[in-house]
């Protein structure tokens, strides 16, 4: 016979342990989305410092020693070899090639930036800079598929289809994930796929090309139809599709296109709002600039204004950045086409007060070389690609301003101090829209995915 302090006493910890069952099972709850609703909008595992990304990407590969980490050792060795040796690349290197940019320290932290990126430097106080980023592979496409999707080699879901995947939408008539590109980068379209994710969180291609709202959206309207029918012919061919699913539920092709043909239908609401840039001030327009460059990144802070995700800005067609030959003009060309538009775009994030929600990274899938390429043996005044050491920069939605993270040697070759691979920058940036990057999982084949495989540590020195 027990007395009531008894029960309490022999039930307590029981009790307790109920209790924190109920907490791990909430806190480690992966339940798949809704199928019929795969977009709507979810909570991450806790607490988001960022709700969107804008991925401003330098296809090709910068080099890191003509933007953000200056190397003044180069110009001591002008022409003759680097003490330390020139690393495995993926062609013949020489001597050692001064940059042919200046550097200037800028705002309260001093920062030094290139001359060819002046007009971003303006907002250094607010940008992290990390110096020690690595990557695998000396090669475009292996090295741009691990960028955007984790893995070189394999069909693996892109950042944004992961994205999509854990968070939803919070518009449901735009897509979640959109990718931006005047044309097509090396790898195209695996820089934006679902994989084995339900093909909704795929990434939407927009050739920015096009300036004429209704071409940058093949079909987005049919002018025989009243949007009346198309809801009616919607619905019959909706119902018609579960039907013949109901037989073949493993099919995740066919419940993709539903959901495809659904989100088309809304987009007509929105999308073409969205990606018309005439209604903004001429002012705005003018400081984003008339140009591919500008229209994108204008429409980028247009669509995260309106929920979308993540929108990807790819610089040009291939790999414009993949400056072999001559590149103190192929690099001066490109900054003075990007820079404008990265500080504008900065600018009005803030003005807007979407600076804070939304996470800003500026870079490509790798660097170059310090040392100068060879061309059928005679030095071609270009750098060759380098994974071992390269600088990404990253700002707002939580990351930490007028910082520089990790370094490289004294030449710029090699990434040595404060490393950080590509996993470890995928898991950060989970961590900053909220998710543990270990339990963003999808079961396939038998096994638990995520973006990050089996390796990446968050880089919490970058955190605000």
């Amino acid at each position: 016979m027990f007395t009531r302090r008894q029960l309490l006493q022999q039930t307590g910890t029981g009790l307790g342990l109920l209790g924190l069952a109920a907490l791990c099972t909430e806190a480690n709850d992966t339940t798949p989305p809704d199928p019929r609703q795969p977009l709507a909008p979810r909570p991450p595992h806790f607490p988001a410092k960022a709700k969107h990304i804008i991925h401003v990407y330098c296809n090709g590969g910068p080099s890191q020693v003509d933007t953000f980490d200056p190397k003044p050792l180069l110009a001591r060795f002008a022409g003759r070899a680097l003490p330390s040796g020139n690393l495995t690349t993926e062609r013949p290197t020489a001597g050692a090639l001064p940059s042919p940019f200046r550097f200037r320290k800028h705002g309260q932290s001093g920062i030094e930036v290139s001359e060819i990126f002046e007009k971003t430097a303006r907002h250094i106080d607010d940008i992290c800079v990390i110096r020690s980023m690595f990557a695998n592979t000396p090669n475009h496409e292996q090295s741009m598929r691990l960028m955007n999707c984790g893995d070189e080699r394999l069909s693996r879901p892109s950042l944004g289809a992961w994205l999509n995947y854990g968070l939803g939408s919070e518009n449901r008539n735009l897509p979640g994930f959109i990718a931006m590109c005047p044309g097509l980068p090396v790898a195209d379209t695996s820089n934006w796929r679902s994989a084995f994710l339900p093909g909704i969180y795929q990434g939407t291609h927009i050739d920015t090309r096009r300036t004429n709202v209704n071409e940058l959206i093949e079909n987005i309207r049919n002018p025989l139809v009243t949007r009346t029918d198309q809801r009616r012919q919607l619905d019959l061919l909706a119902e018609l599709n579960r039907q013949h699913q109901q037989a073949r539920a493993e099919d995740a092709g066919l419940e993709a296109r539903i959901q495809s043909f659904e989100l088309a239908y809304r987009m007509q609401m929105e999308a073409t709002d969205a990606f018309d840039v005439s209604g903004e001030p001429q002012h705005l327009r003018d400081a984003y600039g008339a140009h591919v460059q500008g229209r994108q990144l204008l429409i980028a802070r247009r669509l995260i204004e309106r929920g979308v995700r993540i929108v990807q800005c790819y610089h040009g067609d291939v790999q414009p950045w993949d400056s072999h030959n001559n590149i103190a003009a192929e690099h001066r060309r490109l900054g003075r086409e990007i820079d404008g538009p990265i500080a504008a775009l900065l600018s009005d994030l803030k003005r807007l007060g979407l600076f804070e929600e939304t996470l800003v990274i500026i870079g490509g899938e790798f660097g170059r070389t310090p040392a100068v390429e060879l061309a059928n043996g005679q030095p071609a005044m270009g750098r060759d690609h380098n994974h071992w050491g390269f600088s990404i920069l990253l700002a707002g939605g939580g990351v930490r301003g007028g910082y520089v993270h990790g370094a490289t040697d004294d030449f710029g070759f090699r990434a040595v101090e404060n490393r950080v691979h590509v996993h470890d920058l995928h898991a950060t940036l989970l961590h900053l829209l909220g998710f543990d990057h270990e339990r963003l999982t999808y079961r396939y084949a038998g096994r638990d995915f995520r973006l990050t495989d089996v390796h990446g540590q968050v880089v919490n020195e970058i955190l605000a």
